[in-house]
């Protein structure tokens, strides 16, 4: 598996805390346009999750936005059956942290990242954010 040192493993309501806490210190201009975006914790992607994406089946993904983006709905597109959800996968953002202030920064950036796809936020704008 790893190497040099011990994997952090939380324990799930330790971990919901953590991605909370990352949560709020998403700047207000990206958590306000969430509404319709369901954040989700998963111990890790599934195997069609991976295979839709066309991802090989141990790739180490850390977050996922799943759903259509914001450029995508109209006032004429039905509402989706389902909500927008952004994924987060517990085990490989425990694997590649060492501490929870290091786990809730790269929740924090995953979530933003995945948000983006959904805002249609473009890279530039996210490193003018400190997500880059």
């Amino acid at each position: 598996m790893h190497s040099r040192f011990m994997v952090m493993k939380l324990n799930p309501k330790e971990f919901d805390r953590a991605v909370r806490r990352a949560y709020n210190r998403i700047p207000a201009e990206i958590r306000e346009r969430m509404d319709n975006v369901v954040l989700t914790v998963k111990k890790r992607p599934t195997p069609e999750m991976l295979e839709e994406l066309g991802y090989p089946p141990d790739e180490p993904l850390l977050g996922l936005y799943w759903g259509d983006s914001l450029q995508e709905h109209s006032f004429f597109t039905p509402p989706p059956l389902y909500p927008n959800t952004i994924y987060i996968f517990r085990e490989p953002l425990e694997e590649m942290c060492e501490t929870v202030g290091e786990l809730e920064r790269e929740i924090e950036i995953t979530v933003v990242h995945e948000v983006a796809h959904f805002l249609g936020i473009d890279e530039e704008r996210l490193e003018e954010l400190g997500y880059g």
